[in-house]
């Protein structure tokens, strides 16, 4: 029998903020075991989960004694371990500093207009409800203006923190791999260099390996047909 791994990670895949600590697992290439957990259950209210997470978030890693919650701070916490020039970008403490403006740029700028057109384009159907347009339009006009941004950046380096890939480029991935499902795709590929780039992210192995993890209808499709 194999032993167990050391690392194990709680939550169910398809959750954006769990396939982030997967792709920083799968890039750094650490062996760990996905422990499977059911919302519909309530397996995130359960004692023995909140004593891992108080806020009844997923995902939670535990690597040995250490127990973490929050996505972002996973992340962070698998490089550094494993794979720290993640973190760093070119070496130089700017290029770090530039890889720590781009990770809040993903998190204040750019997660909340993506994952609300998500939301409503995918999610809200697919549990019986209508989709919310006015929000829809809301969010698309502040992400054109995100992502104009990122378009100017990316013309001139090809990642977002400069000539080497890093977290702040890997952190988009989730919540695009599901927006990128929905018919405003078109804000991305119409936008040469921001296309480009996600063209080169998602076709990373670790990227790809958590893409099998995430199908584009959140695995409720088929609820919905039974």
């Amino acid at each position: 029998m194999a032993p167990a791994a050391a690392v194990k990670v709680y939550g169910w895949a398809m959750s954006p903020f769990v396939a982030r600590a997967l792709l920083c697992l799968e890039e750094a290439g650490v062996e760990y075991e996905l422990v499977p957990m059911s919302r519909e259950a309530g397996d995130h209210l359960r004692p023995d989960f909140l004593a891992r997470n108080p806020f009844a978030q997923v995902p939670v890693l535990e690597d040995g004694d250490l127990t973490l919650f929050e996505s972002r701070a996973i992340a962070r916490h698998v490089l550094r371990k494993h794979k720290p020039e993640l973190l760093v970008g070119d070496g130089s403490p700017a290029a770090a500093a530039m890889v720590d403006v781009w990770l809040e740029v993903e998190a204040q700028q750019h997660h909340a207009p993506t994952g609300a057109i998500m939301v409503q384009c995918i999610i809200m159907p697919l549990l019986g409800g209508a989709r919310d347009q006015a929000v829809v339009d809301e969010n698309v006009t502040k992400l054109n203006k995100v992502l104009d941004v990122y378009e100017a950046r990316l013309a001139t380096s090809r990642y977002l923190a400069g000539e080497s890939i890093s977290l702040a480029d890997l952190s988009h991935f989730p919540m695009m791999r599901y927006f990128m499902e929905t018919e405003y795709a078109a804000l991305v590929e119409e936008r040469p260099h921001v296309m480009a780039w996600w063209e080169e992210l998602k076709a990373r192995p670790a990227a790809r390996k958590v893409t099998e993890f995430m199908p584009p209808d959140f695995g409720l499709g088929k609820k919905a047909e039974q």
